[in-house]
This record gives structure tokens, sequence and C-alpha cells, in this order.
């Protein structure tokens, strides 16, 4: 069992999954985005990231600039409910299983307070270069002040059959230790961020089609820090029962080929954007891993130097626009993010039932001419599964609404204010083994997310 424990103490060094709709549920780093939810058909310098093609219509030549700061916060979950064992039937040689299963709620709390970007491009007649710098994944700090329910849960688990296994040994004379007999102290931090710089080329071919080629560069930087301390209480001695530490740094390289195309027809414009799977995987500089000697061969992957996938999903956006009048816009979009074909940490991906589909609306309306107010909607829907949730990386379907507005400071100085809140939906798990414990367990895990922009732009 103590073998158990150490898997769910290592299991901390996975990267949290960021998908789409994930920790930012965020597909554009700019407040444009926030305030509006559907950018991959709009022609301006967020176009960078969300529409890169469209960025040669841009009405004049010259050199655009975008400086966007977000703030984002989001509570991550877990109401936890699991058996454990209360003591030993001597007539049939068998634990006993308490009636009442332990309970506990795990909260999460995680925080980007600030999350930059910068978007550019230089338009020269037919010709545009664009790129952009910017945190597209990951996205700040994660603690759970309590622990996290996999590794208390098989600590419990594994006290126990050690205990039962001294008590068998010694003919009764070594007690059995059951949860009310000693303290469990345990906590986890994590944080995760996606750098990333992209450039790329978009050509104007005619007056209603252009087409862009580009790549990104990503790095990943991430950091996991925890411990479990299992002590007797001091009416029982107050000796040390069981101890786990960790701390890990990740880092890691990988290239984003990206192509995108823009059709204008009318009062439509047509957006499509491509970006090509990332091979990325993250290398290992463990610093600090405490577990038990009897564990040597299952820690293995999780040692310095070991490198582990976290590729980034190939993702699929189009999007149309439509002006419906000269001071009404609104737009529909779709992504895809075929997170199944995506390598993860032991083949995760395998128990996806699908890719992530993801559905966006947005409405814009000049209300002056130097004020426009917007509004957007956002739906996420994974193909979860029982098999790929767990406590250090759960994800939950969810539907976003954000609003704002943009102010004309200038005839060259635009300034975008937006807020985003999602609502997800708890994603309920039952398990006949909870955390390898051989015992029944369910899990109700919940999210909650708030992102609030402000982004500058300036046309030289």
């Amino acid at each position: 069992m103590k073998k158990k424990v150490v898997v769910g103490a290592a299991l901390m060094m996975m990267p949290l999954v960021s998908f789409a709709g994930g920790y930012l549920t965020n597909t554009n780093q700019h407040a444009a985005f926030l305030r509006s939810l559907s950018r991959g058909a709009a022609i301006d310098i967020d176009g960078a990231l969300s529409n890169p093609a469209g960025l040669s219509f841009l009405p004049t030549d010259g050199f655009r600039v975008g400086v966007s700061i977000q703030s984002a916060f989001q509570t991550r979950d877990i109401d936890a409910s699991f058996g454990t064992y209360n003591g030993f039937d001597p007539v049939n040689k068998v634990p006993t299983v308490s009636d009442v299963p332990y309970k506990k709620y795990y909260k999460g709390k995680a925080a980007a307070p600030v999350i930059p970007s910068v978007f550019a491009a230089y338009k020269k007649g037919d010709w545009t270069i664009s790129g952009f710098f910017a945190i597209t994944g990951g996205g700040g700090k994660a603690s759970f002040d309590d622990g996290l329910p996999m590794f208390e849960s098989a600590a419990m688990a594994g006290i126990f059959q050690e205990s039962l296994g001294k008590y068998i040994k010694t003919g009764g004379k070594s007690p059995i230790v059951t949860p009310d007999m000693y303290t469990i102290n345990s906590a986890m931090d994590g944080k995760q961020y996606i750098y990333s710089l992209q450039l790329g080329l978009s050509y104007k071919i005619t007056d209603w089609l252009s087409a862009f080629a580009g790549g990104r560069m990503n790095y990943f930087s991430g950091n996991y820090d925890g411990y479990l301390d299992a002590k007797l209480k001091k009416d029982f001695g107050g000796t040390d029962l069981m101890n786990l530490a960790l701390d890990c740094d990740q880092t890691g390289w990988g290239l984003t080929p990206v192509l995108g195309v823009d059709v204008k027809y009318g009062k439509f414009n047509f957006g499509a954007k491509y970006e090509f799977k990332t091979n990325l995987n993250i290398e290992n500089n463990t610093k600090k891993l405490d577990y038990p000697d009897s564990a040597e061969d299952l820690i293995g992957p999780y040692k310095h130097g070991v490198n582990t996938p976290n590729d980034i999903p190939s993702m699929l956006s189009v999007a149309a626009s439509y002006q419906f009048l000269p001071m009404l816009k609104a737009s529909v979009e779709y992504h895809f993010f075929d997170d199944k074909k995506a390598g993860m940490a032991g083949g995760k991906q395998k128990e996806l039932e699908r890719g992530t589909n993801e559905y966006l609306f947005g409405i814009e309306w000049d209300v002056i001419k130097r004020l426009t107010i917007s509004g957007g909607a956002q739906i996420t829907d994974y193909g979860l599964s029982d098999n790929f949730q767990s406590d250090v990386s759960f994800s939950c379907d969810s539907y976003s609404l954000g609003f704002g507005a943009k102010v004309m400071l200038s005839e060259k100085m635009v300034l975008n204010v937006g807020y985003m809140w999602t609502n997800y939906h708890d994603y309920t798990k039952k398990s006949e083994n909870y955390c390898g414990t051989n015992l029944p367990g369910t899990n109700v895990y919940s999210r909650t997310n708030k992102v609030f922009g402000l982004s500058l732009d300036y046309a030289f």
C-alpha cells in the first residue's frame, strides 16, 4: 500500500492539463476577446493571434501595437467521500470497513493576477508581418492548503495496512491504527505557464482573399511543491507514521506551425485558422522527493532529468462575422481541439472520449463614434471520462459570458475593457477502488473562474 501512496505523491508532478476552456477559459489573450468572446473573424490588432490572415485587410498601412493585461482568479474544489478501514475481523481474517465514509471538502485556489500580452503588426501594401508574445497556457498558481484526497486516502489506507501487518505479526500486541488515532497535514502548490512567441506573414491574394503562414515557439515552465505528514495523536504516542515530500521544476520547448485564411464577401467576413499539434516534452528538475524505499521501482518516471510528454493539441478555428448595420455587428465561431491525439503523461489522452468542442457568439454595438459596447458567450464541451479525471488534473464542461467596451481615446489610440465569468458543471466521479485503496469512494469536482482585462492599442 505504501507504493500506492507514493504513486499519489508522484502524480503531484504532473502538470495541470491546459485545455481549451481550461484554467483561463480563454482562447485570445486580448481584452477585446473578454468583452465579446468571438474574435476569429475580427480584423484588428488582436488578430495576430485569433485571425492573422485578416490583418491583410487592415484599412491603412503602417505599424500597430497592442498591450494587454489580464487578471484571472479561479477555485478548483473537490468534495470527497471515501471508505476507510476501522478494524480486523479475526474470524474471517479480513479488515473491517467503517459504516460511515470519510468526508472532506478540499478547497483549491488559483490566481494569475498579471497576465501580460503584446501584439504587433506591420502592413505594407498586400503584405503584413505580425506577431505576439503572451502566456497562452497554464495560467498561474494553484494551491490546495489541505492537500488532495488522492494521496490523503492512500496514506490512510497505507497506515492501516502497515499497522495490521504488525498486529498480526505480534499476535495482537501492536495496535491497529485507525483514522481516529492520528492526524494528517498535507498541502500542494502547483504553478505552470506556457510562454509563446509567434511570428508570421500574411498576404492579400485578391481583394477578397488573404492567407497567413507562421510559427509559434512555446516554452513551458512549472513547479510543484507538496508534502504529507501523518502523526499519531499525543494520547497514542505522537510518533510519525508517514512523511512524503516533493519539490520539482519542469521545463520544455515546442514549436507550433500556424496557417490561416480570411475571406471578405460584402457584409460578411470569414476567418479560419489551423494550429498544428505541438510536440512538447517537459523535463524534471527534481529538488526534493522523499518516499519509502519499497517504492523505488515506481518513482523512476518522476526522478530528476526524466522527460514527460505534454503536447499542446492541434486546434481548428472557423468564424464568421456580419455587419447588420453600420453600428451593429455580430459574429459566430467554432473551435475544435484534438486533445485525444495530444500526448500526455502515461498516455492519459487515450481516456478521453473525443476532442474538445467550443461554440462562441459575440455582438458589438457602436453607441457613439468613440464608444462600442459588446457582449458574448462561449460553450466548452470536453470529451471527459472518469478514467481521465484526477485530483491534480480535472476539467469541467462550462459556459462563459463576457461583456465590456471599446473606447477611442484618439484617432490612433484605443482602449478595450472586458470581463468574463465562467460557470462550470460539476463532474461526479465514482470508484469502487478509490485511489487504489480497494474501497469505494466519490469525488465531485467543481470550479469557478473570473477574468478581467485591459488592453491599449496604438496605430503609428
